[in-house]
């Protein structure tokens, strides 16, 4: 297969509407807090889907599934409830776990980035040899907001010669544009429930 029947299968297969119900469900095992981490904000807290062991093994269901059969080296999760995430889909699609860190955090020798939040600008970290170059990498986290955590990592993902092949989230923000902004360098979302607001 060639990489651009491949990119225009894997593009179709990666789009699939949730069922009501799956939304239903996953909408009802986060909880939302009002004003945090400061005012204006409504947090979507996924610690209590992670709690909830139908609504945690559905969630990873769905995010493994548009990959289902298909080749993947690596899944990388960003720092922290991207590691939980990352960690259960790699288990499901047979791939090794890379994670990306905030600075500091990792013992060998690192590559790094600087990136910029909803609330500011940080830095995130890698291994330089969590991957060899061609290897085929899925992006997982918990959220995409306004995009920058996750445009920061394929770009340090790339760095290192990956093929980013799509980036997954349980929740979309819409309103935030970051599931746009990944679409705009070229990488596959597959979001799983959307929240209006921030």
């Amino acid at each position: 297969m060639t990489a651009e029947s491949y990119a225009s299968q894997f593009f179709i297969v990666a789009h699939p509407m949730t069922s009501p119900n799956l939304e239903k469900d996953l909408r009802a095992a986060i909880r939302t807090i009002p004003d945090y981490p400061k005012p204006g904000i409504m947090f979507r807290d996924i610690t209590t889907l992670l709690g909830d062991a139908r609504a945690f093994r559905r969630a990873v269901d769905e995010l493994v599934q548009p990959w289902a059969g298909m080749k993947i080296d690596k899944v990388a999760g960003i720092e922290a409830r991207g590691f939980i995430l990352g960690g259960a889909v790699a288990h499901q699609v047979s791939a090794g776990f890379i994670p990306i860190r905030k600075k500091g955090k990792l013992p060998y020798k690192r590559v790094s980035i600087g990136y910029s939040l909803e609330y500011g600008i940080d830095e995130m970290e890698m291994h330089e040899d969590a991957l060899e170059k061609g290897e085929r990498v899925i992006l997982v986290d918990d959220l995409i907001a306004t995009g920058g955590t996750a445009e920061g990592a394929v770009k340090l993902l790339r760095q290192l010669g990956a093929n980013v092949l799509a980036a997954c989230f349980v929740i979309d923000l819409p309103e935030l544009g970051g599931a746009d902004k990944l679409r705009k360098m070229d990488v596959a979302v597959r979001t799983l429930i959307s929240f209006e607001g921030h």
